[in-house]
């Protein structure tokens, strides 16, 4: 997806039970199975992924390319590519992404905005058939103004 190669590999472990008060950066992958009292951002300009798990506990801000939330987070989430909202997801705070993926459970409280709508056109699906195989391809199309 999003022609990713591969996905970082995770480098780090907050083990279940730990509590970590203060900012956390991080590069490649990072899994949360316990509590982060700060905020908890990705750095520089490679891929990152992030995983908070159905145990983890974050209050302050999340920024990551690709995030994974199965847990509870206290503050505003960012995912420059992708969220991924799990079944046991909570997040009381707004939330901005490129794509979201959210499975049945999940809850939002707050604000839910893709980033940088203003920028994009919208996108149509224009589907063909030649015998009997249908493709899809996209279509660009203008935004009405009224």
């Amino acid at each position: 997806m999003f022609g990713w190669k591969k996905t970082p590999p995770i480098r780090t472990l907050i083990g279940e039970g730990t509590v970590i008060s203060g900012e956390i950066r991080f590069s490649d992958g990072l899994r949360i199975d316990g509590e982060v009292q700060g905020n908890v951002t990705s750095t520089g300009d490679a891929r990152s992924l992030l995983v908070i798990s159905e145990k983890a506990r974050v209050h302050g801000k999340v920024r990551a390319g690709h995030v994974i939330i199965n847990g509870l987070i206290e503050g505003p989430v960012m995912a420059e590519d992708l969220l991924e909202l799990q079944p046991k997801a909570r997040i009381v705070g707004d939330v901005r992404y490129e794509a979201l993926e959210m499975h049945q459970g999940a809850t939002i409280d707050g604000e839910l905005r893709p980033l940088k709508t203003e920028d994009k056109p919208a996108l149509k699906l224009a589907a063909s058939s030649n015998s009997g195989v249908t493709t899809v391809q996209p279509v660009i199309a203008q935004s009405q103004k009224n």
